[in-house]
Order: C-alpha cells, then structure tokens, then sequence
C-alpha cells in the first residue's frame, strides 16, 4: 500500500502515471459534469482496511451515466481525520467502462479499530467525503460494539427518511441483508395482501430489469437519493443481496416467472455484476459465469464472528408452487437446500470455532418457521414456502448441529417487519432471530398489520412483532446482546420522526429474549 510520500514520488515515474495524466486531461475535456453524483462509500471492512466505492456519473440516469468509454483514474486518499490533516494512505484507481466506470479500492496497511476518512479526485473534481472503519484484531478482545442492519427499500414504496436517521447513528458497520433496488416497476397505486392502500410514493425510470443497462439505470436512480447517499458515506457497510437485486423469489438458475434456465442466467450475470459495481465489495466477489461466492466471514476480535449467508445462489427450487400455503410435501423433500453442501460446511465449521464470544448468522428469509394465519376462518397452518420453513429437512438439520452452543443469533429480513423470536430443532431453543423492517418496502406500515394478533397467539415463539418501517441496532457486549427496533412514523412523505420502538435482550448463554 502506498503512503503518500510513495505516492508523490511515485506518480512521476509509474506506469499509470504514464496514462494518468493524459487521461485526465482527456477528462477534463470530455466531463461537462460533476462525477460523482452517486456519492461514496465504504466496505467489506478488515482490520488494516477496506473497501472504497464510487462510481463517475455525470448524468446518473443517461446511458453510460454521461461518461465517455474511456477508462479513466481516479485518485483517492484515506486521512486519519476529518480535515485531511493526517494522510494514512492515498493511491489511484482505474474507473472502467466495463463496470460502469465504479472503483472499488482495496486500501490496507491501516491501523486496527479506529475511524478513518476517505475521498476521491478525479482532474479538478473532488468527491464528498465519507467515513470507514477497520475492524478490530482477531486476537483482540473489544468490550462493545453497535451495529446497523437494513433492507428492503422499494423505492416506490417510500421516502429513504429511516437511513437519514440511520446515517447519523454511530456505529462499527451496517449489514445489509438485500433488496437495495426492486427490479419491478408497477403503473400505480396499488394495494397489500391484507387489504391496505399502497400508494405509489415515487416512480422508477424504466421497465422492469432485465439486462446490464436496465439494472445500472436503476441502482443510479436509487443512488441520487440524498438520504441513501449519506447512509452509505456515514458508515462502512457489509452487503449482501436477496431476490429483487435479480426477480422476486429466484432461487439457484430458476425464474419465479418461468424464464429457461439458460436465458434466466443471462439475466442473473447482467444484475449481479450491476449488484457488484454499486456494492463496496471486493473483486473476490465479481460475479463470473453468472455467480459469485458471496458468503464471508467477518471477525470482531474475540466478541463477535459474523457469518453472511446466501440464501439465493444454491437454493432448490421453492417447494409446492412457492407462494403462502398450508403444509405440503414438498416441505420435507430430503433433497431440498437452501445453501449449497460446501456452504453449509463452512457455516458449521465456523460456528463450532469457539473463538468468539458469539455467533451470528447475517441472512435474508425467515428462519422461523411460522403459521401464517391471518383470521379465524383459516383453518389450516399457512406458511411462507419462500422461507426456511418451506424447507424442514435443511432447516431442522442446521438448528440441530448449533444445539448447545447458546450464542446464536440470527439476523433476517425480507417479511417488511419486525420480529423477535426464538428459533429451536424440535426439542428445545437453541438460538434466537432478529428479522429486521424495511426501510420503505410495504409504505407506511401500522404498529400492528391486520391479522397480527392472531399470529402472535398462533406462534409463542414470537416475542415480538410491528408493522413500521426502520432498521435495527445491535449494542453486544461479551455477556449480552440488545436488539434496539429503531422505527419511523411515516415514509410516504418526507420528515418522518425515529423512535426506539422495543429492546430485546439477550443473555449469553441464555437462549431466550427479554423484550422492553
């Protein structure tokens, strides 16, 4: 990693020097616009750095985002404080027409567990700036840490006022379980399953995606949100992605809407490398031949090993037609997977480690699985086959191999609620789940939606259940986790006000949760 003595040096004599500065003059003359309109920032953090993202867009929503298809560099420094005073390490990176012009950054040689600050310059042009963390040492032993997690946030839907609220929290890191964009685009108004007006708050620019230049389109839309943008730039962030980066309820090479596999694939390649080049990730999850590896482990010291999952990429098929149904065969196929055997190794692998005073396991569908019964005249137990619950055989065989360990967390998203609730392998609990809201998905939301009073009696494991959109902060501690359910009272129009809706309160060792 250069420092920046290295790299002044250096820029005279190295080899991108050598096309740096004609391509920046070129530059100069063929960008009529700012360039980074999409803002800037941070991930997939380690403890001597990570990952820096930006992406040049003059005019966010043209082809090619207003940018000629040259490559171009773009240099970036990374301060030890906010005013730049104190420059940790500076280098350049190549923004390439081939993916759309981001720049992902690996930056390391940083120290350990501490705030840094980052910028880009591209010719006269500088960036805003943002803010990163490492991570602490393997070996270390931090007394706390808070977190973020988010998701779900249909543009649509709502205004992004739950990640203003977001951006000014102060936290390590934000996991995002997916659903940055929706792929979808719906003429009007519409209305919920259960009944309720959805108003169509805001409108998508295009058609429903389906190649590279549709799913690009609509990252940058979702990008010249001013909320989104300082979320991103406030935090370090550990992504992940669930169906609507790609078509609702994907799973593995199958289309929810009945595409072949092999034109189907066509479509996963195009929006996941859409996915990587708006995503802080590193190149280790650049999609090829249509797939990438994208679960990972991130280390907080010796308190918190945090395992991301991909609950998409290697699922079989939804059992039963997909959909809300009562019980079916289907549900206990001995062959049914929701991660892949080499995937599921390594989670348990992981989990069995015993190096980190807890676990969790970061993934996008419901763990729990739930009698989804709305009213009294449902008779039989309903369930969400897009869930684990579709599929009994892998789900009971994971609960079972993490019995005992009594440090499991699970963290969801996906259902546009939130949940708390204790997860068990038919015999006793052996972790508890924390599903998080949307940020927009479902509007404006109610405390309770209809029919949830029935599902709380029908499912004692529930301890707790809202309707509100929002994100979750977790406070963990070598000897207790607190789940804060952070909501906010409207997205259907600006300014809605955040409150801390409950607590829940987990005790290592102690699989059970105490709500406030």
């Amino acid at each position: 990693m250069l420092t920046r003595r290295q790299f002044v040096s250096s820029a005279a004599i190295g080899p991108l020097a050598l096309i740096g500065a004609p391509a920046i003059l070129r530059a100069q003359g063929l960008l009529h616009a700012y360039p980074f309109t999409l803002g800037v920032t941070s991930g997939d953090s380690a403890p001597d750095g990570f990952v820096l993202w930006t992406r040049l867009a003059p005019v966010p929503t043209d082809r090619h985002g207003g940018m000629p298809m040259v490559p171009m560099p773009v240099q970036w420094e990374v301060a030890m404080d906010e005013h730049f005073a104190t420059i940790a390490a500076a280098g350049e990176a190549i923004a390439r027409p081939e993916l759309g012009h981001s720049v992902h950054a690996e930056v390391g040689g940083l120290l350990p567990d501490r705030p840094y600050w980052y910028r880009f310059t591209l010719g006269g042009d500088r960036s805003p700036r943002g803010r990163a963390r490492t991570l602490p040492l393997p070996g270390s032993s931090p007394q706390s840490l808070r977190f973020g997690v988010c998701g779900c946030q249909n543009y649509e839907d709502g205004h992004y006022t739950a990640l203003r609220h977001l951006a000014a929290e102060d936290l390590a890191f934000v996991y995002h379980y997916g659903d940055f964009i929706y792929e979808n685009a719906r003429p009007g108004p519409g209305i919920t399953p259960w009944g309720q007006a959805l108003p169509l708050v805001r409108s998508h620019v295009g058609q429903e995606c389906f190649d590279l230049a549709d799913y690009r389109l609509r990252y940058a839309q979702y990008l010249t949100d001013p909320d989104l943008q300082a979320a991103r730039a406030a935090h370090s962030w550990l992504p992940s992605f669930d169906d609507h980066e790609i078509g609702n309820n994907w799973v593995s090479d199958m289309d929810a809407k009945g595409a072949p596999a092999d034109i189907f694939l066509l479509r996963r390649q195009a929006a996941l490398q859409a996915w990587y080049e708006y995503m802080p990730v590193r190149a280790a999850l650049l999609p090829r031949g249509g797939a990438t590896t994208a679960y990972r482990e991130a280390r907080f010291g010796d308190l918190l090993a945090m395992d991301v999952l991909d609950t998409r990429s290697y699922r079989s098929d939804q059992p039963c037609g997909d959909g809300f149904k009562p019980r079916c065969a289907g549900m206990t196929d001995r062959t049914a997977h929701v991660l892949s055997n080499e995937e599921e190794r390594w989670l348990l692998r992981n989990m069995k480690r015993k190096t980190t005073r807890w676990n969790c396991m970061a993934q996008q569908v419901m763990m729990m699985s739930l009698d989804r019964r709305m009213t009294p005249d449902m008779l039989e137990k309903i369930y969400n086959l897009d869930s684990w619950a579709g599929y009994e055989v892998p789900r009971r065989r994971l609960l079972s191999r993490i019995k005992g360990l009594d440090n499991v967390v699970v963290l969801t998203g996906d259902e546009h609620q939130n949940f708390a609730g204790i997860l068990d392998d038919g015999n006793r609990p052996v972790a508890v789940e924390f599903v998080s809201t949307s940020i927009s998905s479902g509007g404006d939301g109610s405390d309770l939606r209809f029919g949830s009073d029935r599902m709380r009696a029908n499912n004692p494991q529930v301890k707790f259940l809202n309707d509100q959109r929002g994100y979750l902060t977790c406070d963990v501690t070598p000897d207790n986790w607190r789940t804060n359910f952070m909501v906010v009272d409207r997205v259907s129009i600006p300014g809605g006000a955040i409150t801390r809706r409950a607590v829940a309160n987990v005790a290592r060792g102690d699989v059970g949760i105490s709500m406030s």
